[in-house]
């Protein structure tokens, strides 16, 4: 399965989407400054199983990236995604 991941800022979610343009996923997110807290993933039932949330993970953090932004993973999904991919720590923010 095919899917892209883009930013729809206007749900404030990160989406994964099939070729067709189904939303098979997404991440919520709350953007403050340069620090963008992901809140919540969440996988329609259809696509469970099928790499949707490690796609909505890897494509939400390399967004995080692209932008200079830090992340804050309130999601204990993505927050696992990190501890298991190491190249991503260095963007969760360091509290003060």
């Amino acid at each position: 399965m095919e899917l892209s991941v883009i930013d729809n800022p206007e749900r404030h979610r990160y989406e994964a989407r099939t070729s067709d343009g189904q939303v098979a996923g997404f991440v919520q997110y709350q953007r403050r400054g340069d620090r963008i807290t992901l809140v919540h993933t969440e996988v329609a039932a259809e696509f469970e199983g099928k790499g949707v949330g490690s796609a909505l993970a890897a494509g939400s953090l390399d967004d995080v990236r692209a932008q200079g932004l830090s992340v804050v993973p309130q999601c204990p999904y993505i927050r696992r995604y990190i501890d298991r991919h190491p190249s991503y720590a260095d963007l969760v923010a360091v509290e003060p």
